[in-house]
């Protein structure tokens, strides 16, 4: 099982997020805001990260930057925004918009995590 880091601070969207992948065969864990999850990053492994872009404090471009400057830069990063005009997209292995489908989430996740060993 993959393990997936979700850093989103709108919690109804991190606790759907968490019961699609959790039910899609996923560990998933959450963190409110992209301090909390840098942290997590740094202390945890991850085979995936999902962050919102629009966060206080630290936002989806500075986590996206620091998992790029550490140890474990090639880890797949997917960028989640309402606001796509604020992404910093060379550094995300992919984007999504908000809203979109769980599906589109699900398959996602699935093709990035494909090639990474459970």
């Amino acid at each position: 099982m993959h393990n997936i880091l979700i850093i989103e601070d709108e919690q109804s969207l991190a606790f759907l997020t968490t019961i699609a992948l959790s039910k899609s065969g996923f560990n998933v864990e959450k963190a409110e805001d992209g301090l909390e999850g840098i942290r997590k990053f740094d202390e945890g492994h991850f085979d995936l990260v999902i962050t919102d872009i629009l966060m206080p404090g630290l936002d989806g471009n500075g986590v996206v930057r620091h998992i790029r400057n550490s140890k474990r830069q090639s880890t797949p990063v997917i960028g989640v925004s309402g606001t796509p005009w604020l992404l910093e997209s060379n550094n995300f292995d992919a984007v999504l918009s908000k809203p979109s489908s769980i599906k589109t989430l699900v398959d996602t996740v699935r093709n990035l995590t494909s090639s990474v060993p459970k």
